[in-house]
């Protein structure tokens, strides 16, 4: 009997560790496949030969012809660009970065307790910036990766949420050979419409290499010194000068949350624009 009852009680055990599994996996099985079929038309744009819909206009299909070069790679990003999902869970921000109305994406989620969830493929063009600018770059979706944090843009950022933050920050540095300057935030490149990640750690980041920060010794600016061509330096848009300003002193000097161009202002961007040139 007791040789009997063993494999029986270790099947009763496992058959509920099955069906969990089971539930998990298929949690987001039909979102998955649509993630799938849509990559997959993708693939199949860039294996056509020749090209599909990239004809030159006005020349004639006989005087255009395709031969395939062996030298080309793939398209990589160039920044990180920082977010706060403004909701209350992580499972609320997948929900929403899963329903096509949205039209709203993230490579990644960072959960407060510190869980990634990777999203869309770091090669593909994730829709999580919008319109923004940063210097001449007008479409930073086609050239960065978003990340969310899991956060209402009202509370702390949880110890075990910038720990992963910053490994996660140090796999894409190393793997895309992203520029120290280029880890920026969602109110960096479009100050007129957001303010996130808003009350975020930025010289925590830019002390281990994701981020630029002024020396703590600063020397005053002439009286000559333009504020307004400093910030176009480092690559905000100040077609509305109080927005960029603001944004700016979200990042820099949390302490100021007003637009004006204040003393504290020019005496930080004095110090702190020549690391962006």
């Amino acid at each position: 009997m007791v040789i009997t009852n063993k494999p029986i009680n270790k099947l009763m055990f496992m058959l509920p560790l099955v069906v969990l599994s089971a539930c998990t996996t298929n949690k987001y099985a039909a979102t998955n496949k649509i993630y799938k079929e849509k990559t997959k038309a993708f693939a199949n744009t860039i294996k056509a030969m020749p090209p599909l819909t990239q004809q030159i206009d006005s020349i004639s299909p006989d005087q255009q012809t395709f031969v395939g070069s062996v030298n080309f790679g793939i398209r990589k990003p160039n920044f990180v660009i920082i977010h706060h999902t403004a909701q209350t869970s992580l499972d609320q921000t997948v929900k929403t970065f899963i329903l096509a109305r949205t039209e709203v994406s993230a490579h990644y989620v960072v959960s407060r307790d510190g869980k990634v969830v990777h999203m869309v493929n770091d090669y593909l063009r994730s829709q999580h910036a919008g319109l923004g600018k940063w210097g001449n770059d007008t479409d930073l979706n086609s050239s960065s990766i978003g990340i969310e944090l899991d956060n209402n843009g009202n509370e702390p950022y949880s110890d075990a949420q910038i720990k992963s933050l910053l490994s996660l920050l140090g796999t894409l540095k190393r793997k895309y050979n992203i520029p120290t300057a280029n880890f920026i935030g969602h109110a960096d490149i479009a100050p007129k419409r957001k303010p996130d990640p808003n009350k975020f750690p930025w010289k925590v980041l830019a002390e281990k290499g994701y981020g630029l920060w002024y020396d703590a010794v600063l020397n005053m600016p002439p009286e000559t010194f333009d504020a307004v061509v400093a910030l176009r330096i480092i690559g905000y848009d100040t077609s509305n000068l109080g927005a960029a300003v603001t944004a700016f002193k979200r990042h820099f000097l949390p302490m100021e949350t007003t637009p004006e161009i204040t003393p504290a202002l020019k005496l930080v961007l004095f110090n702190l624009y020549p690391k962006y040139m």
